[in-house]
């Protein structure tokens, strides 16, 4: 599993950079918000990548998915593809990177505490000691 999550991530990078330059994409169900659209989009984005690349570190992962989001907004400013480019569009997409990593470091940081706890039950010692 951990070694199709690479292609998992890829493919989504690929679909969300796809429905962002497409001229007229396809509508969604219930027509949710463009900046619920881009916060969604960012927020699967860095849970894939955090999944697919555990050891990469978070600050270069913000710096490449918020880059990604600004290309977005600079390939949606082509007159040609009738789209409309909004600086906000990339805020929202970097919040939800930033919303993302915070919750997978806690996530992270509460299943490291619960693997100690784990191992040092397992090895009879006791924090009380």
């Amino acid at each position: 599993m951990r070694r199709l999550l690479p292609w998992v991530f890829w493919a989504a990078f690929a679909f969300t950079f796809v429905m962002a330059a497409l001229p007229h994409p396809p509508r969604l169900p219930f027509d949710p918000l463009d900046k619920v659209q881009h916060a969604a989009a960012f927020t699967a984005l860095t849970a894939l990548a955090c999944a697919a690349w555990p050891a990469m570190s978070r600050l270069r992962l913000l710096i490449v998915l918020s880059g990604f989001g600004a290309l977005i907004e600079i390939v949606q400013a082509i007159p040609a593809l009738h789209r409309d480019s909004d600086w906000r569009d990339w805020v929202a997409d970097t919040v939800a990177i930033l919303v993302t990593l915070a919750i997978v470091a806690f996530v992270e940081r509460h299943a490291r505490g619960r693997q100690m706890a784990a191992a040092t039950l397992r090895n009879g010692t006791s924090r009380r000691q």
